[in-house]
């Protein structure tokens, strides 16, 4: 095990978590996570909400970050009214996830973001979301297919090269770019589904599509080669 990178994975926070005869509040990640960094050549911790001030303290223990998927992030954060589709806020999950990858990118940590976790580091440098689209998430609760194109010459399309099927399950996206942040791949619809930080001092890419569900390795087991 020796050599090994850690790799945080953040959690959500349920309220209501049932397993055996208990129903209790509780700090989850769908299995899918742990397994694909596991299998990618990393060690997990789980990163349940904390207060903010405490994520640089948490990122200064970590080889590298994964921002999981989730809820959708509060509008507040990117200057918007909340719409009518947007889900409810996860308050304590944004606020600790964005103090996570402000913690991660002033110290170089290799950051993959997934989904919200891309979102997420859009809005962090200072981008926008589009509330809702249709044709990512056909059918509620189960993760649908579509195809995704790099863009060349970048740091995604130098991991996977080709244009790939990935599992999808989102209703919102990327409408303005962060500063910084360019796009490295797309959807047959224009969708931006993969976003990268070339300016940043260290491997920074997130990824709209849920790579946890699927069986290509290749992006998670780049975030463990940065991160060793």
């Amino acid at each position: 095990m020796a050599g090994r990178p850690l790799i945080g994975i953040s959690t959500y926070l349920e309220a209501g978590a049932r397993w055996g005869v208990w129903e209790l509040e509780a700090a989850l990640l769908p299995a899918g996570y742990p397994r694909l960094v596991q299998r990618a050549g990393g060690l997990v911790a789980m990163l349940p909400p904390d207060a903010p001030e405490y994520a640089a303290a948490t990122v200064a223990r970590l080889d590298g970050l994964v921002i999981a998927g989730g809820p959708d992030v509060e509008p507040v954060h990117y200057g918007a009214e909340r719409e009518p589709r947007t889900g409810p806020p996860a308050r304590e999950r944004d606020a600790w996830e964005l103090a996570l990858i402000d913690a991660a990118l002033a110290a170089g940590i290799p950051l993959l973001g997934i989904c919200r976790g891309m979102q997420l580091l859009n809005v962090a440098v200072g981008g926008t979301l589009v509330q809702h689209i249709d044709g990512h998430a056909e059918v509620v609760g189960v993760f649908g297919r579509h195809g995704v194109k790099p863009v060349p010459g970048t740091l995604y399309a130098d991991v996977v090269p080709e244009e790939t099927s990935v599992p999808t399950y989102h209703h919102q996206a990327v409408d303005r770019l962060g500063a910084g942040l360019v796009a490295s791949a797309h959807a047959a619809d224009g969708t931006v589904e993969a976003v990268e930080l070339p300016s940043a001092a260290g491997w920074v890419l997130g990824v709209q599509w849920h790579p946890e569900m699927g069986e290509d390795l290749r992006v998670v087991r780049a975030l463990v080669t940065a991160a060793s």
